[in-house]
């Protein structure tokens, strides 16, 4: 895509951006980044929160597929663009290094867990069933995720099996890389002081997404929904629809929390 369709994107883009702003601030000042008052509340909110940031790879994935060839005999796909932004974006969220050690964001917070003391055989038997071959929706139940996890993770592959890619686009962009600079740096600025010595893990894990989401995977994620939805209004007013979605069913899921 020309250089020119993307700037002419852009007002769209502002348009999206405006309207869901209200919904963008309701998440980032959510009463429930001020309720942790002890280390099992931060557990309840580890167990539940681990299953959206294994989501947010299975939307990542849905991206990579769709927008980079991933089959054998390769061939080059339609948009050279996107192909870029998805892979370099793939790239930080599965390979990150963290301990000199290459790690997905995924393993990283499974590790914050552990380093915290929080339990995760409901996610660990998750993975599990997935690995021996069931779908998602009978291994939630299976592994007794909580309900406000199996509700969200259940939004989301709706999404994923839709198909549309500027669809998936944009609740990745505003319903996770856009949002969680801004939504993690309020979680970090009223987390009780007397509770971080024991989440040295986790603390880096939140700083890392603010470093890495705001300064270069966001406005990535926010050029390659420019390039997918074009000078198409209808493809615009679907992806404003699907990042208010996003976000409701974020909100949704720290409210359960709450």
């Amino acid at each position: 895509m020309s250089t020119l369709t993307v700037d002419l994107a852009m007002e769209p883009l502002a348009q999206l951006q405006q309207r869901i702003q209200p919904l963008h601030d309701e998440l980032a000042q959510h009463p429930l980044f001020s309720s942790f008052r002890t280390m099992e509340d931060l557990y309840r909110f580890m167990q539940t929160h681990v299953y959206a940031v294994w989501d947010f790879m299975s939307l990542l994935k849905a991206l990579q597929r769709g927008l980079t060839c991933v089959d054998v005999p390769w061939l080059p796909s339609a948009d050279p663009v996107a192909r870029h932004l998805v892979n370099q974006i793939v790239l930080g969220e599965e390979s990150d290094m963290y301990a000199h050690q290459h790690v997905s964001h995924f393993e990283l917070y499974l590790l914050a867990m552990r380093s915290a003391g929080a339990p995760t055989e409901s996610i660990d038997r998750f993975v599990e069933e997935l690995r021996g071959g069931s779908h998602v929706r009978p291994a939630l139940i299976t592994a007794n995720a909580p309900l406000g996890a199996a509700t969200f993770v259940r939004h989301t592959f709706s999404l994923i099996e839709q198909g549309d890619l500027h669809i998936i686009a944009a609740a990745f962009t505003f319903g996770r890389e856009d949002l969680i600079p801004d939504m993690f740096q309020g979680f970090l600025d009223r987390l009780a002081p007397e509770l971080q010595p024991k989440l040295e893990t986790f603390l880096w894990y939140l700083n890392r997404h603010i470093e890495v989401d705001g300064g270069e995977h966001g406005p990535m994620a926010l050029k390659m929904v420019s390039n997918l939805c074009g000078n198409d209004p209808v493809k615009w007013q679907q992806a404003t629809e699907a990042a208010e979605t996003a976000l409701r069913a974020r909100l949704a899921l720290w409210n359960s929390l709450l």
